[in-house]
C-alpha cells in the first residue's frame, strides 16, 4: 500500500468504549480478573470500589501515574490474548461495571464463535484488531469524528508535561513513552517525555516522586545498547551524569526520535539551521501522535530518501510503495520500491546495488496505466523526453499513485512554462535579470565555457600509444553502457555501472559523470542562470572570505599548467567567491581551493560550481565550515572503524596520535593533497559514485597495507613518513597525462621509495576487504561522534572565553566556568522561547567566542535574581532592567558574557566607589545630562577638609555636612572671593585631576532621576537583616542630597539672572568656571560672587518653604519613627510624584511637593552622592560587605533543578520528595 511519511496514525482512545488495540506491558499488575474465556479477559483495577485506602489504594495511585494515566478514568478493561501468546492487547475500557459488561457480552455473542473457525493465531489477532478498528471507524463516521481529532490521552500528557517540569506553552511535546529509569540498582517505572528541547522523566512510586530533565544541547552521548541484565537500554550521558532507561515497548522508535531531536540541538549549537528546523515544525494540531512526531518522522524519511538518490536538499518525500520494475537490459521484473516526491520518481531494488533509477518529472512526458494481466498486474508506464519508457507493475494503489504523479507533473510543467515566459520577456528587454533562478545574458559575465583540461591537455609526443588505446577502450565501454542502460539522469544504475567506475572514468567524460552521480546535474538544471547571477553580484565585493580566497589562489595545484596563468586562476576565483556569497555560513575554508581546482579541470565553470555545492552541502556536510566539524566527526568515525577492522593496529595508532593527524588531510581534500594527482582523481571518481564510504574504505586499506611497518614505528613522525611514502607511490598507469610533480612527495625525506602501488588495485582491494561498510551504519556513527565533537567544541569555547576575560575580573577560573554554563543556558532559553523574535537574531555561531552567546532582558532578570547581591525579590525587576540597559553598550537589547561579568564583577568584587558609581549611572539615561550647570559642591567640601579627597575619607558626622549646607546659605560672598580660597581650590583641583577624570564625565542627576534613585535605595534593603537601620541611613542621605541640590539651584539661578554685561575679575574662580553653561552664546563673563545677593533667590520670594533637615541623632532617638523610612524633600517642583508601591511597603514620604512640573535647575553630581553615602556607616557597610559568589552559583544551580527547569545547567539529578 501507498505509505506517506506524514500519514496520520489511528487514534488510540476514543470517546467510545472501544479502543484501538494496544500492547499491555503488565497484564496482571494491580488488576483483578473477573471474567475470562480462551480469547478475552475482563479485569477490574485493584482498590477500585474498596474505598481506595490501604496499600492497594497507594499502589493504584502510584501505577496510575507511572504506567497508564488513563487508568484513573477507566477502572475496567477488556484484554485480548490468544492461548499460546504472551502478548496482551487492550481493546476496550469502561468507567462502570455496566458499561464494560455490555461490551463483554457483545464479544461473547458476536466474536467468540467466529474465532473458533480460524486455524492460525496470527489470523485471529489480525481479525480481532481489524474488527475493533472497524467499530471505531464506524462510530467516528456516524458521529462525525475526524480521524485526527485530539485525544484526551495526548492532551492530558501535554498538560501534565508542562505542569510537572515547568515548561512554557512554547515547549513542544513530541511524544512520550513508558519506561524504567535506573537510579543505581533500583529501576523506577514512569514516563519518558521527549520535547523539542528536553528529555524529561517522571515517576511516582509509593508516595515518592522522581523527576529528571536533560537538555538535548547538553548531551555528550546517546546510544542504544544491550547488557546481560537488560537486553535493550537507552543510555544518555552529559558532562557530569549518565542516565539509563529500559523496558520500552518500542525502543527503536524511541531511540530514533531521541536521535533526531539531539541532532537538531547539535545543529543549533553549530549554526542556525537547527533553529530554522525548530521553527518550521507545524503548529500544534489535534491528534494522538504529536504533529511534531509525525513531522520529524517524515523529515527523517525525506533525509534518507535524498541521501539515497543524491537529490536536492529541499526535496520532500511524498510516499513510497512496493512494486516491480521491468529492466529491458536483462529482460527481468526486479522487485523493489518506488519513491515519489514533488519533483522526482525513484526506484531501488530490494537486493542492494542490483538496480536503481532516478526519473526527474521535468523529463517525463507521459504517465499512463497499462493493461493488467496475470503476468503484469497493475502496470504503470512512464515515458521521458529521451524516448525511454519505464514499466512498473504490482502497484497496489495504482490509481492513487497515478493521480499523485499527475498532480506533481502538472505543477512541474506549469513551473517550466512560467520560467520560459519570464525568460522570454527578460531576454527581449534590456532590464537586468532580478531573480537568481533566471538566466543571465550570455555576455554579462565572463566564465569558462569548457573544462580547463581540454585547454591544457598535454599529450605525449606519440600520436597513439598503449595508454591512449586503453583510454579509447574505456570510452567505448561507457558508450556501450549508455546504449544498453540509457544516458543521462534517467540511466539505469547497476553493478555494471559500478564496475566501469572502478576501472576508471575516461578523462573527457569525468565532468559529465561527476555531475550525474553527485546529483549536481539536477540542481544545475533547475537553476538556470543562477551561477552567472552570483558571479555578477560578487564581482568587486570584498570581505574576509575573499581575502582568504586571494591568499590561497596560487596555492591551488600550482604544479598544473592550468593554474599557472590568469585564466585558470580567474575561473577558480569566480567559483570560490560565488560559493562564498551563496553560503556565508561556510564562506571559504582551506582545502576548498584544492578540490575546486580539480573540479575545474574536468568540468565547465558552472558545472564545477554545482559540484562544489553538492560536495559542501550534501556529500561532505559541515566539512568546510570554520570549525571543520564534519571532518572532525568523520575522524571519530574513522577511529571507530579502525578499532573494528584493524584492531591490532588501533592501539598503536592511538598511542602515536596518528589517526587524528592523517584523517583530516585525507578527508578534507579527498586524498588530492597526499596522492599523485592522476591517482587521486580515481578516488574522486569512486567518491562521487559511492559517497563517503569510499574514503573510509580507502583509508582503512592504506592502514592495512602498512600494518607491519606502523607497528614498528616509535613516534608519530616515523609513522607519518611510512604513510607518506606509501601514498606517494600510488600510481595510475592508465593515465594519458605526463606525470605531474606531486608537492607532497617533494617534501618527504630521501629515504628508500616505496614500491609502486596501482591505484585501481588499491581501490578494488578496499571494496573487497571493507566493502561491507554501509552508509546507514556510517550515519549512525556520525551521530554518535557529532555529539562528542560539538560538545568538545563547546568546552573549548568555554575555556577560550574564560581565558580571555579572566584577567579582566576578580572571579576565579572555576567561578567563571560555572557562570558561563549558567549564562549559556539562559542564552539557549532565549533562543527556544524568545517570543516572536527570530532566534537567528540573537544566535550567531560565526561571531567571536565572546559574542556567540547573548541574553535579552528577560533572561537577565532571572540571572539577576539568582546571582546579583542587589536583588531582593519583588523589587528586583526594575533594578535589573536598569542594570541591563547600562550593560547593553551597543543598544542591541542583548548582552554578551563579557558585559555580564563586568557588571557582576563590580557588585561582587568592586570597592564602594565603583559600586556607587554603577548605581548612579544606572539612573542616568544614556547621553542625558543636567540641563543647567551649577556650583561644584565637592570642591568646596574639599576646601573645608583641607584639600582631602572626599572619595578617600569617610564623613561620619552628619552635623558636619549640615553645617556645610548652613555655610552655603549664610556665608558672605566677599569671603568666598578671597585669594586664599581660590588658591586652595586651584591646588585641590590640580592634585585630584587624574582621579576626577572618570567621575567628572558622569552626567548630573536631575530631579526625576534622583527620585528614581531614591526608590531604588529604599527597595534594595527590603529583605536585608539591617533593614531598619539602612532605611534611616537612606532617609538621612536623601535629605542631604535634596539640600545640596537646592544650594546648587540657588547659585545657578542667581548667576543666570545677573546682567551678563557686568565686567568681572580678569580671571574667574574655579568654582565660577563650573557655573558657566558651555552651550551659552553670551560673550560676557559671569559676575563675581561678591555681587550676588542671596535674598534674590530666597525661598520666601518664590512662595516656598524650605524643608527641615532631620539630623541623624534626632531620627534615631525618635522611636515613633522606627518602623518608617523618612524621605525629606527640599525641592518643590518635581517631574513626577513618588509612588509608594514602587519602594518599600512601609515608606512614608515626608514633605513632597504638590506641583507636577520639573525643576530644571535642580541637579546633583556623583561626587555629592558619594560624599553623602559616606556619612552613613550602615550604607558603607552594606556596599562594602563581601559577597559569597560560590554560594550564589550553587544556589542558582539548585534553583534550576527544582524551580526553573528551563534554565538547567546540564541536567537535574533525580529529586525525591516524600
Amino acid at each position: 500500500a501507498w505509505i506517506s511519511p506524514a500519514a496520520p496514525v489511528v487514534c488510540s482512545i476514543r470517546r467510545t468504549m472501544w479502543v484501538s488495540p494496544e500492547d499491555v506491558l503488565l497484564a496482571g499488575a494491580l488488576w483483578i480478573t473477573e471474567r475470562a474465556n480462551p480469547y478475552f479477559i475482563l479485569q477490574k483495577r485493584k482498590g477500585h470500589g474498596d474505598g481506595g485506602g490501604g496499600l492497594a489504594g497507594l499502589l493504584v495511585g502510584t501505577l496510575d501515574v507511572v504506567l497508564d494515566s488513563s487508568a484513573r478514568m477507566a477502572p475496567y478493561r477488556i484484554l485480548y490474548q490468544t492461548p499460546d501468546s504472551l502478548v496482551y492487547w487492550i481493546i476496550a475500557h469502561g468507567t462502570s461495571r455496566k458499561e464494560i459488561t455490555e461490551h463483554w457480552e457483545w464479544l461473547e455473542h458476536n466474536l467468540l464463535q467466529t474465532l473458533s473457525i480460524f486455524e492460525n493465531e496470527n489470523d485471529i489477532t489480525t481479525f480481532v484488531k481489524g474488527k475493533v478498528q472497524g467499530i471505531i471507524a464506524e462510530y467516528n463516521k456516524n458521529h462525525d469524528v475526524k480521524e485526527d481529532d485530539d485525544t484526551d490521552k495526548f492532551k492530558e500528557a501535554s498538560t501534565k508535561f508542562r505542569k510537572l517540569f515547568g515548561m512554557p506553552e512554547e515547549e513542544k511535546l513530541v511524544n512520550y513513552y513508558s519506561c524504567s529509569y535506573w537510579k543505581g540498582k533500583v529501576p523506577r517505572q514512569g514516563w519518558l517525555y521527549l520535547s523539542i528541547n528536553h528529555l524529561c522523566f517522571y515517576s511516582y512510586l509509593l508516595g515518592k516522586e522522581a523527576k529528571l530533565v536533560v537538555r538535548w544541547a547538553d548531551m555528550t552521548q546517546l546510544e542504544k545498547s544491550a547488557t546481560l541484565l537488560l537486553p535493550d537500554v537507552i543510555k544518555v550521558s552529559t558532562r557530569t551524569n549518565e542516565h539509563v532507561f529500559s523496558v520500552f515497548l518500542n525502543i527503536n522508535e524511541t531511540f530514533k526520535l531521541a536521535e533526531q531531536l539531539a541532532n537538531i540541538a547539535m545543529r543549533q549549537l553549530l549554526d542556525n539551521k537547527g533553529f530554522e528546523q525548530d521553527r518550521s515544525l507545524p503548529k500544534p494540531i489535534q491528534m494522538f501522535y504529536s504533529a511534531f512526531f509525525r513531522d520529524l518522522d517524515a523529515r527523517a524519511k525525506s533525509e534518507r530518501y535524498r541521501a539515497l538518490f543524491r537529490l536536492p536538499k529541499d526535496e520532500k518525500l511524498d510516499g513510497h510503495t512496493d512494486c516491480t520494475l521491468w529492466t529491458p537490459f536483462n529482460k527481468m521484473h526486479i522487485l523493489g520500491q518506488m519513491f515519489v516526491s514533488t519533483n522526482y520518481i525513484c526506484f531501488t531494488s530490494k537486493e542492494e546495488t542490483l538496480c536503481s533509477l532516478i526519473i526527474p518529472l521535468r523529463e517525463v512526458t507521459i504517465v499512463e496505466k497499462a493493461d493488467s494481466s496475470n503476468v503484469l498486474p497493475s502496470p504503470l508506464s512512464i515515458s521521458t523526453k529521451n524516448r525511454m519508457t519505464f514499466l512498473f507493475a504490482n502497484l497496489k494503489d495504482r490509481d492513487f499513485l497515478v493521480q499523485r504523479i499527475s498532480d506533481f507533473l502538472q505543477q512541474t510543467t506549469s513551473k517550466i512554462c512560467l520560467e520560459r515566459e519570464l525568460n522570454g520577456s527578460l531576454n527581449s528587454s534590456d532590464d537586468e535579470v532580478g531573480s537568481d533562478e533566471q538566466p543571465m545574458k550570455p555576455t554579462s559575465v565572463p566564465t569558462a565555457t569548457q573544462a580547463l583540461m581540454t585547454m591544457y591537455r598535454r599529450r605525449s609526443p606519440e600520436e597513439f600509444n598503449p595508454k591512449l588505446a586503453k583510454e579509447f577502450m574505456k570510452e567505448q565501454a561507457w558508450k556501450n553502457h549508455f546504449t544498453e542502460f540509457g544516458q543521462g539522469v534517467c540511466m539505469y544504475r547497476t553493478e555494471k555501472t559500478k564496475e566501469l567506475v572502478l576501472k576508471g572514468i575516461p578523462e573527457n567524460m569525468r565532468g559529465e559523470l561527476w555531475l550525474l552521480f553527485s546529483g549536481a546535474i539536477n540542481e544545475m538544471a533547475t537553476h538556470p542562470g543562477y551561477y552567472e547571477d552570483l558571479v555578477e553580484k560578487s564581482m568587486g565585493k570584498y570581505n574576509l572570505a575573499t581575502e582568504e580566497i586571494e591568499r590561497d589562489l596560487h596555492r591551488s595545484l600550482p604544479e598544473h599548467p592550468a593554474f599557472q596563468n590568469e585564466m585558470g586562476i580567474a575561473a577558480l576565483r569566480r567559483v570560490l567567491t560565488a560559493y562564498a556569497f551563496r553560503n556565508p555560513n561556510i564562506g571559504y575554508c582551506q582545502a576548498m581551493n584544492i578540490v575546486t581546482s580539480v573540479l575545474l579541470l574536468y568540468a565547465k565553470e558552472e558545472e564545477a560550481f554545482w559540484l562544489l555545492v553538492a560536495l559542501c552541502e550534501r556529500m561532505l556536510p559541515d566539512y568546510y565550515n570554520t570549525r571543520v566539524v564534519g571532518a572532525l566527526v568523520d575522524q571519530g568515525v574513522f577511529e571507530e572503524l579502525a578499532r573494528e577492522y584493524v584492531p591490532q593496529l588501533y592501539d598503536c595508532m592511538q598511542d602515536l596520535g596518528v589517526i587524528s593527524t592523517i584523517s583530516l588531510s585525507w578527508f578534507l581534500t579527498l586524498f588530492l593533497s597526499v596522492m599523485p594527482f592522476e591517482s587521486a582523481v580515481v578516488v574522486v571518481d569512486c567518491f562521487f559514485y559511492d559517497g563517503i564510504k569510499v574514503i573510509f574504505q580507502l583509508a582503512l586499506s592504506v592502514l592495512h597495507a602498512n600494518i607491519h611497518q606502523l607497528l614498528g614505528c616509535k613516534d608519530d613522525g616515523e609513522a607519518m613518513t611510512v604513510l607518506g611514502r606509501y601514498l606517494d607511490s600510488v600510481s595510475n598507469k592508465d593515465s594519458t597525462l605526463p606525470p605531474i610533480p606531486h608537492l607532497h612527495s617533494l617534501l618527504t625525506d630521501n629515504g628508500e621509495p616505496h614500491p609502486e602501488v596501482d591505484i585501481f588495485k588499491l581501490v578494488r582491494s578496499s571494496y573487497e576487504k571493507f566493502g561491507s561498510i554501509r552508509a546507514d551504519v556510517i550515519e549512525q556513527m556520525r551521530f554518535k561522534q557529532r555529539l562528542r565533537v560539538i560538545q568538545t567544541i563547546e568546552d573549548t569555547t568555554k575555556r577560550n572565553v574564560v581565558r580571555t576575560i579572566v584577567t579582566e575580573t576578580a572571579f576565579s577560573i572555576d567561578e567563571l566556568e560555572e557562570l558561563y554554563v549558567l549564562f549559556k543556558a539562559e542564552h539557549l532559553t532565549s533562543c527556544y522561547w524568545g517570543g516572536s523574535s527570530n532566534p537567528t537574531e540573537r544566535h550567531d555561531p560565526s561571531l567571536p567566542y565572546l559574542e556567540q552567546y547573548r541574553i535579552d532582558v528577560e533572561q537577565f532578570k532571572g540571572l539577576f535574581n539568582l546571582l546579583f547581591p542587589w536583588a531582593n525579590g519583588a523589587h528586583s525587576d526594575p533594578l535589573a532592567v536598569r542594570f541591563f540597559r547600562l550593560l547593553d553598550q551597543n543598544g542591541d537589547t542583548l548582552i554578551n558574557f563579557r558585559e555580564f561579568i563586568s557588571g557582576l564583577g563590580i557588585l561582587c568584587h568592586g570597592d564602594l566607589t565603583e559600586k556607587l558609581k554603577l548605581l548612579y549611572k544606572m539612573h542616568v539615561l544614556p547621553g542625558e545630562c543636567a540641563s543647567m550647570h551649577y556650583i561644584d559642591i565637592k570642591k568646596c567640601i574639599a576646601v573645608l577638609f583641607d584639600q582631602r579627597d572626599v572619595s578617600d575619607c569617610y564623613l561620619r558626622d552628619f552635623h558636619v555636612i549640615k553645617s556645610l549646607c548652613f555655610f552655603f546659605f549664610h556665608i558672605t560672598v566677599k569671603k568666598l572671593n578671597t585669594p586664599d580660597y581660590r588658591h586652595y581650590l586651584k591646588l585641590w583641583n590640580q592634585e585630584t585631576k587624574p582621579k576626577l577624570e572618570n567621575t567628572k564625565d558622569l552626567p548630573k542627576l536631575n530631579q526625576s532621576q534622583f527620585i528614581e534613585l531614591c526608590k531604588t535605595l529604599y527597595s534594595m534593603f527590603s529583605e536585608d537583616v539591617a533593614e531598619q537601620e539602612l532605611y534611616h541611613a537612606t532617609a538621612t542621605v536623601t535629605s542631604l542630597l535634596l539640600e545640596m541640590g537646592e544650594v546648587g539651584k540657588l547659585f545657578s539661578s542667581s548667576s543666570v539672572r545677573k546682567d551678563h554685561n557686568v565686567q568681572g575679575q580678569s580671571e574667574p574662580s574655579v568654582c565660577m568656571r563650573d557655573t558657566m553653561d558651555p552651550k551659552s552664546e553670551g560673550k560676557g563673563d559671569l559676575p563675581p560672587m561678591q555681587d550676588i545677593k542671596l535674598e534674590d533667590s530666597s525661598p520666601k520670594d518664590t512662595g516656598m518653604s524650605s524643608a527641615m533637615l532631620i539630623s541623624d541623632d534626632e531620627t534615631k532617638d525618635d522611636t515613633s519613627m522606627s518602623s518608617y523610612s523618612v524621605l525629606s524633600a527640599g525641592s518643590h517642583e518635581l517631574d513626577e510624584k513618588l509612588q509608594c508601591e514602587d519602594i518599600a511597603d512601609d515608606t512614608v514620604l515626608v514633605g513632597l511637593p504638590h506641583s507636577t512640573s520639573i525643576d530644571k535647575d535642580w541637579a546633583i553630581t556623583f561626587e555629592q552622592f558619594l560624599a553623602s553615602v559616606l556619612t552613613e556607616q550602615a550604607l558603607v557597610h552594606y556596599f562594602e560587605k563581601p559577597v559569597e559568589v560560590a554560594a550564589r552559583i550553587t544556589n542558582a544551580k539548585n534553583v534550576h533543578k527544582v524551580g526553573r527547569p528551563l534554565l538547567s545547567t546540564s541536567d537535574y539529578e533525580i529529586s525525591l520528595s516524600g
